[in-house]
């Protein structure tokens, strides 16, 4: 009777469509004349979050880095699916904090819950969600597309996330939070309009220098960066670990290859959803890889985040 009794909590942010999460499976209908954009991402306690991370935190950073996934793809949320796996003697006032910090972003997000599923587990806690989004016919940004000669752009400032991880097991100093704040609470940077403007997009999850190759090797192309060039926050510098803010990870940032003609235009749509965006390099013909100028040797061979 307990999983039911959990239902319960996240009754109240479940769509419609969602039938008060009392049948097998959610039906909707998507709008009108577009295209659904579907993407999951799971995080579990230890890899992707600490121990004693809020709660509402982590429903906040799940749902986040899903959305990071639709951000990039240039698609507007529209609902998702959540499963649960947690010890059976997690306490009630864990379901209920998760549950709160969804709704922030629901608001925040304008996104709903459609279902999903809720596992009991000996641990670590495992929590997975598949967001639904849509895009008009044929503008889904794609890894593939950049051209010889486009920019490297990135939004936002990178570093940060995995900066913040090290700050929070006291590896590094964080008087003020920021890093902490940034490496739990990542930022999808949704609501870009760039079909049209930018040739190929992912998102920053892995590493920078790893993700950019993922981006240039889907266009087979290469790419040289100059790290001298890559946006950091004003602590993120202070901490002095370039070559952890390349490689790092966490960011959910925007990687985008947009060509020259095409650079005022991109400016300008970022200026009006005030994201600051910079260019960090550029693409050119051949499959040789990232050339990195300007980066410390203490990168070496390392190229970001393993999954396995």
């Amino acid at each position: 009777m307990r999983e039911f009794e959990l239902i319960r909590h996240f009754a109240s942010l479940a769509a419609a469509e969602g039938l008060n999460l009392l049948d097998d499976a959610a039906v909707f209908t998507p709008p009108l004349g577009r295209e659904l954009v579907i993407s999951s991402d799971a995080i579990v306690q230890g890899v992707h979050f600490l121990p004693d991370d809020p709660p509402d935190l982590v429903a906040r950073k799940l749902l986040r880095v899903n959305l990071s996934d639709l951000a990039a793809m240039g698609a507007t949320p529209l609902h998702y699916l959540l499963t649960i796996s947690v010890p059976p003697a997690t306490h009630d006032d864990w379901f209920a904090a998760f549950a709160a910090g969804l709704a922030v972003d629901q608001a925040a997000f304008g996104i709903s819950l459609l279902g999903g599923d809720t596992t009991s587990t000996p641990g670590p806690i495992s929590l997975s969600a598949t967001v639904i989004g849509h895009v008009a016919p044929s503008c889904a940004l794609r890894r593939a597309g950049a051209r010889d000669g486009d920019g490297l752009w990135v939004t936002g400032t990178i570093g940060d996330g995995a900066l913040g991880l090290r700050a929070l097991r006291g590896d590094l100093p964080d008087p003020g939070g920021y890093l902490a704040d940034r490496y739990r609470l990542p930022r999808p940077r949704l609501g870009l309009s760039l079909h049209g403007i930018a040739s190929a997009a992912m998102d920053v999850s892995d590493g920078l220098l790893q993700d950019a190759g993922h981006l240039a090797r889907a266009s087979g192309l290469s790419l040289r960066i100059d790290a001298a060039l890559v946006p950091l926050s004003p602590d993120a510098r202070r901490c002095a670990r370039l070559d952890l803010c390349l490689t790092g990870g966490d960011d959910y940032e925007l990687l985008l290859a947009a060509p020259q003609s095409h650079e005022i235009a991109l400016s300008r749509e970022c200026d009006r959803a005030g994201l600051a965006i910079t260019k960090i390099g550029y693409f050119r013909g051949g499959s040789e890889g990232v050339e990195t100028v300007n980066a410390p040797e203490a990168i070496g061979t390392a190229a970001g985040w393993s999954h396995f």
